[in-house]
């Protein structure tokens, strides 16, 4: 199923009824599969450089960030959008601007900080603080998973750049979008979709240069047991109503490839 609309009434003296957007499971995985072919397409801008790929990073920074803290539920959403955005983002432009090797050098210190950040939002917080360390821990997770992102553009600056990171945005989306057919359920179908995944950014890694087919099945493996692993994690949650949370759930799967995919290039492709 996709998205259902339901309609609620609020009681007899309601001024007008609501509509309740339900969004499953089926579309949230059409959904990431379109994100990452986005980051697939802006790997591919050769004539612009690394910029697209890190514009499309921080965007999906942008989105985790916003739908974290309604798809955890926690208590402080403001702070864990602000603390998430900021890691998301600072780690992306420390990737862009760090010249040289290692290029993720400095990331560490931006999670560091981020660590900071997040003690110093729940001091902020009014109230007796209720529930202090699901929100610490909630927002912690979504830093470390908004740093990830920069993991694209560390990958499309290595030595075989653009097409490691177009292969393995490819196995993302052809992973993803298998999940969302009924064939994907329980662990035998994700891994399906995992499988599928790799095929296929092995078979576009014979029509790019800089990367060989067995790197491209590596990486389209790697991506495709992300999405795996992810849709049975979000399988307890099937049906989403607020939209922030569907964000971050569709953005989860691709903002964490990121520096899984710099990694399988560095230990593939030295």
């Amino acid at each position: 199923m996709g998205a259902v609309a339901v309609r609620a009434e609020d009681g007899d003296d309601a001024p007008a009824s609501a509509t309740l957007v339900v969004v499953t499971v089926t579309t949230r995985a059409v959904w990431t599969a379109v994100l990452a072919a986005v980051v697939a397409a802006a790997a591919s801008l050769d004539d612009y450089g690394i910029l697209p790929l890190t514009a499309v990073a921080g965007v999906l920074a942008l989105l985790l960030a916003a739908g974290w803290g309604p798809l955890l539920r926690l208590p402080a959403q403001g702070g864990t959008t602000v603390v998430v955005a900021v890691a998301g983002l600072g780690a992306v432009a420390v990737a862009w601007a760090t010249q040289g090797e290692p290029v993720l050098r400095n990331v560490p210190l931006v999670l560091a900080m981020s660590l900071v950040l997040a003690f110093v939002a729940e001091m902020l917080r009014r109230g007796g603080r209720a529930r202090l360390v699901e929100s610490v821990s909630g927002t912690v997770t979504g830093a470390v998973v908004a740093v990830c992102a920069s993991g694209w553009v560390a990958a499309g600056r290595s030595e075989a750049g653009a097409s490691l990171v177009v292969v393995s945005a490819l196995g993302l989306a052809v992973a993803a979008a298998v999940s969302a057919t009924p064939v994907a359920r329980g662990w035998a179908g994700s891994l399906v979709g995992a499988v599928l995944g790799a095929v296929a950014a092995g078979g576009a890694a014979t029509l790019l240069p800089s990367i060989d087919p067995v790197s491209g099945l590596v990486a389209g493996a790697v991506t495709g047991l992300v999405v795996a692993v992810l849709r049975l994690l979000f399988e307890r949650q099937p049906a989403l109503t607020d939209r922030r949370a569907v964000l971050a759930a569709v953005t989860a799967p691709v903002a964490v490839s990121g520096i899984l995919v710099f990694v399988v290039g560095r230990l593939v492709l030295a």
